[in-house]
């Protein structure tokens, strides 16, 4: 009888999901990876305009449609200062599908893959499923991820080292020295450096970049995603970008999984590219709003919480018994070893809610930590 391969039997479902069905129907979500802010008017109707034309209909491109890549290559040359070739760009599925196809196209059996932990739990399960061995490191004490413990951990077996910045879960921004340092760990030892830049655009203090800029080899391949900047996380548009021949072997990969993007999503996500970033710009100063919020409730309730600089989450350590208790009083909040084994203690909160929100689910943390402290 034909039973389950191993890649798929050493995959289970993710800790996050677990948590949503534990809790109430009415509970206050503070588990949720997606901004709570409408897709911007100019990106929905580049879809509508287009499905109207009969642009929609058909299969694009396998890389996406030509102007969406050129899109995407305009944002990196104007945030950036990245010089990006349209034709080094492949449209996917989300950002998820794009580290897939990194993943698979760069990873074999029983070689390694070095990723943050507590990490996005992507990672290891797509190592896993791709036939890689996960190798986690733990981070620093402010969450982000130190370049000599990556390179400690990189041995003959490592095909590959992930770089999240921000991060999810932590919100953690990398500082430019140290993606200076993962290029240079990528170029000296001639392994890939999959930079998870999905968050790029949310960023409250510092700065974000690209271990693109300092790569000397094509060691680097760079994944993003319109979903959190764009609040287009149903509309499954994401990219990645590296060399020419890296992306040659990772549209294989896709040609076969996914054929091409949705061709409205494309439409949506090019007119979101070249469009007002205004939106954006008052997102993210609503976030940074919303994480003030929360770190000065917690620190109120009495949790050390390392600064979150990006994204729109924090990551606080919290006593035994935390995570449940908030739960079982209809707050959803995610425990932290769902990102990994060195995500215990902690909890991760998503600040995607709006403030009033926010401050009724401190109040009923605060409740929480009295019970169990």
């Amino acid at each position: 009888m034909t039973e389950f391969s191993r890649r798929v039997e050493q995959v289970s479902i993710s800790g996050i999901r677990e948590v949503f069905e534990a809790a109430g129907e009415d509970a206050i979500n503070l588990g949720l990876g997606q901004p709570d802010f409408p897709t911007p008017e100019h990106a929905r109707e580049g879809a509508i305009e287009a499905i109207r034309a009969g642009e929609a209909d058909e299969y694009t491109s396998n890389k996406g449609t030509e102007s969406l890549r050129e899109a995407i290559a305009g944002r990196y040359a104007e945030d950036r200062g990245i010089d990006v070739d349209p034709n080094d760009v492949i449209a996917t599925a989300g950002g998820s599908e794009a580290l897939h196809i990194a993943l698979e196209a760069h990873v074999d059996p029983g070689e390694e893959v070095v990723f943050p932990d507590p990490g996005f739990v992507s990672y290891e399960a797509l190592t896993h499923i791709a036939g890689g061995e996960p190798k986690p490191v733990p981070l620093r004490d402010d969450l982000t991820m130190a370049p000599e413990t990556v390179e400690e951990a990189i041995t003959d077996d490592t095909a590959a080292f992930v770089v999240n910045s921000p991060a999810n879960p932590t919100g953690a921004v990398q500082s430019p020295e140290d993606m200076r340092e993962f290029a240079r760990i990528a170029d000296e030892h001639d392994v890939l450096c999959i930079s998870d830049e999905v968050y790029e655009h949310i960023v409250f203090e510092g700065e974000h970049r690209s271990p693109l800029e300092f790569a000397e080899t094509d060691n680097v391949v760079a994944v993003s995603a319109c979903s959190k900047t764009y609040s287009m996380t149903g509309w499954r548009l994401g990219w990645v970008t590296g060399s020419n021949r890296r992306i040659e072997r990772m549209l294989r990969v896709h040609q076969y999984g996914q054929a091409c993007a949705t061709a409205a999503a494309q439409h949506a996500g090019e007119a979101a590219l070249t469009g007002p970033q205004d939106p954006v710009d008052e997102m993210v100063e609503a976030f940074e709003q919303r994480r003030d919020v929360l770190l000065d409730g917690l620190a109120d309730i009495g949790l050390e919480c390392p600064t979150p600089k990006g994204a729109f989450y924090a990551m606080p350590k919290v006593p035994e018994g935390f995570v449940d208790e908030v739960i079982d009083r209809g707050v959803v909040v995610v425990p932290g070893d769902a990102f990994g084994e060195h995500g215990e203690g902690y909890a991760r909160i998503s600040y995607a809610v709006n403030v009033e929100t926010l401050k009724e689910a401190l109040e009923v943390m605060d409740d929480a930590y009295d019970a169990v402290a």
